[in-house]
């Protein structure tokens, strides 16, 4: 099936004057090359100063390219008027602080040409789905925690109904109530048939929510590519989880044949085996029944995403 582009970038790098008297080049960005479809959620990964940010910023045109091209719904990052259908939460939102949310809503909807009343039935809807509750959309932001604070900013990002939303660490500040519920919203947004570019260091959001991500490496593309095909890469060994009741490890061991070298580790939950040949598994099993153990699962081990971030 063929899927529509909706982001495209082309070699795009940044390069930083740093210094005062011997000023000297750092690139923050070198030669990123992704596309992004409609409609999938995208996740966007890498450490602190790989580029995350840099990237968005030169998305929003918030910041200019040294070198590259990035096109965003068919149109180039400097058509201005592309902007209408798209949505931003930057990483540390800012906003004026003697407005309440209400108002602050109403002034980004009026930006965009939102008529009254819509306008205003459009920012409680948004307060009520980022889980803010009523009692506070008359409260000036400035008694705001930062949790709320960033339910306010993804509130602003959907004003407009935007086509394709760009999130740098929306899950930022909230607690895990607040992590589940912007989660929900997310995947809502994609059933919907929105397209979500998410910047993140919370892999288990990213994992739960993301359909393909691209992990960035001091500047560099290191990994891009659907989610289930990062996962399995696999480490080469199957994990057999066994819990074995009146036996340890030394008796369990001395069941296997003296062909059969397995390790076995103990945990609180049980004793687990790894094996390099899914044929061994017949050995184990043979091994627990003499052992009057019981056989909880098999399973193979997975690369996780969090072990493709930490690689060099």
């Amino acid at each position: 099936m063929n899927m529509q582009v909706v982001i495209e970038i082309k070699d795009l790098t940044k390069d930083y004057e740093v210094g005062f008297v011997r000023k000297r080049k750092v690139r923050a960005l070198d030669g990123l090359s992704l596309t992004v479809n409609q409609g999938e959620i995208f996740g966007f990964l890498g450490a602190n100063g790989a580029g995350k940010t840099t990237t968005l910023k030169l998305l929003m045109r918030l910041i200019f390219p040294t070198v590259g091209t990035a096109r965003i719904l068919d149109r180039d990052i400097a058509d201005v008027s592309m902007h209408a259908r798209i949505g931003y939460l930057p990483e540390n939102p800012y906003f004026y602080d003697y407005l309440t949310p209400l108002e602050f809503l109403n002034f980004c909807g009026e930006i965009f040409g939102i008529p009254n009343p819509r306008r205003t039935d459009r920012a409680k809807e948004l307060l009520t789905s980022v889980g803010l509750i009523e009692a506070r959309w008359k409260t000036q932001l400035r008694k705001f925690s930062k949790g709320m604070l960033q339910r306010v900013g993804l509130a602003q990002a959907l004003i407009n109904d935007p086509e394709i939303v760009f999130l740098d660490e929306p899950m930022s500040g909230l607690d895990p109530i607040g992590r589940r519920e912007v989660r929900d919203l997310i995947a809502a947004l994609k059933q919907n048939g929105k397209t979500v570019f998410m910047c993140s260091h919370i892999l288990s959001d990213i994992e739960v929510l993301c359909d393909r991500v691209a992990i960035l490496k001091g500047g560099r593309l290191a990994h891009v590519g659907a989610l289930d095909d990062l996962r399995q890469q696999s480490t080469g060994q199957n994990l057999i989880e066994v819990v074995v009741s009146g036996t340890d490890a030394a008796t369990l061991q001395s069941h296997f044949s003296s062909k059969d070298q397995f390790k076995v580790n103990s945990t609180p939950t049980g004793l687990r085996i790894g094996l390099f040949d899914e044929k061994d598994v017949d050995a184990v099993i043979a091994a627990l029944r003499k052992a009057n153990g019981t056989l909880v699962s098999v399973q193979p081990v997975r690369q996780s995403l969090e072990h493709l971030f930490m690689a060099n």
